[in-house]
């Protein structure tokens, strides 16, 4: 086999680290395939956006229920949110291997550099994910400060002429950037929600609560202002309320059987959204509520220990609030179940 015919399918994340790992590999003539993930918390956008500079074809795959199941259950433990990098880099190099073997594939790469983060890629970490992985997983910019791979061994790739980059410094990619001329490249700012100290915390109360929760009640917490009302019995119910119009058609759009919607019936405000893992009472579909002018005025018997009062009064007037103009003001609003 010559470097001529070999084809490497590279995790294309869209940030400037993978896509100088595709670069290096395509600088020795081996045909590169481009492979991104989505799930619930990071996507293929920035990806399509690299591939079609490095142009390369891009594999797209699902993978929102093994990764939250990760995040329920990371046998490695979390990082400094509630994201299990080390669990995460391993399923998805593992399932880059089963895609290379279906579709004929030489090798995978990935663009990690090592020392870039503290937790995930140290030299033990990186180990630690290839073995989880269960496959040899090239890493082009750092492979001269790492053992030799049976990739490298194989006369699969030239290994001299991979690099020596550590470190969370990014000047060398930044002048083999320019060399390349790779232009249109994001900030070394991190792609995935879990890493965001607001999210994971909206993600860590919702597995606390809801233990049994799924992809869906995950995909809540990105559209809306989150809280949990009380119940009796220890019943926990999440209200979501719409921030802007693209919030409001999100949760519309995710709303499930057995949800109730909540909307201003004569204002255009914020949609709310009412989701409980027992049946709610709904007593009436519209609703005439007094909207206080001060959220302290709510937020103690919304947020305390148990709410005695109907939940519907509560989740409408907190719904209500939220639109300026229906502050210190009487508002009717609908309430609906979906079926």
């Amino acid at each position: 086999m010559t470097l001529q015919n070999i084809k490497a399918l590279v995790l294309l994340s869209g940030g400037l680290d993978s896509m100088l790992a595709v670069k290096l590999l395509q600088l020795q003539n081996i045909s590169v395939t481009g492979l991104c993930f989505h799930s619930n918390f990071y996507g293929c956008e920035r990806a399509r956006i690299a591939a079609a500079q490095l142009g390369v074809e891009l594999i797209e795959d699902d993978v929102s229920q093994v990764m939250f199941d990760l995040v329920k259950n990371p046998p490695s433990g979390y990082g400094k949110n509630l994201n299990p990098c080390i669990d995460c880099h391993a399923m998805m190099i593992r399932r880059a291997g089963e895609i290379a073997r279906e579709k004929g594939f030489d090798f995978v790469a990935t663009g990690e550099v090592l020392g870039q983060r503290p937790f995930s890629q140290n030299k033990s970490a990186l180990a630690r994910v290839a073995k989880l992985a269960g496959i040899p997983v090239l890493r082009p910019l750092s492979a001269k400060l790492l053992d030799e791979t049976e990739i490298e061994k194989k006369a699969l790739v030239n290994r001299h002429r991979l690099l020596d980059i550590a470190g969370r410094e990014r000047e060398r990619q930044m002048e083999l950037a320019e060399k390349y001329d790779i232009k249109d490249y994001p900030s070394p700012a991190g792609g995935c929600l879990l890493t965001d100290p607001g999210f994971s915390e909206r993600g860590a109360k919702l597995l606390d609560h809801w233990p049994d929760c799924d992809t869906n009640d995950i995909e809540l917490l990105k559209h809306g202002r989150v809280f949990w009302l009380n119940l009796p019995q220890d019943q926990k119910v999440l209200l979501l309320i719409g921030r802007h119009q693209n919030d409001n058609e999100n949760l519309e759009k995710l709303a499930r059987n057995g949800d109730i919607m909540i909307e201003l019936k004569e204002m255009n405000g914020p949609t709310g959204l009412v989701r409980a893992k027992t049946d709610l009472k709904l007593d009436q579909e519209i609703i005439e509520l007094s909207i206080p002018s001060e959220a302290k005025e709510i937020e103690s018997e919304a947020l305390g220990e148990i709410l005695e009062k109907d939940w519907s009064r509560v989740a409408g007037t907190l719904t209500a609030y939220f639109y300026v103009k229906a502050r210190a003001q009487k508002v009717k609003l609908q309430f609906k179940l979906i079926k």
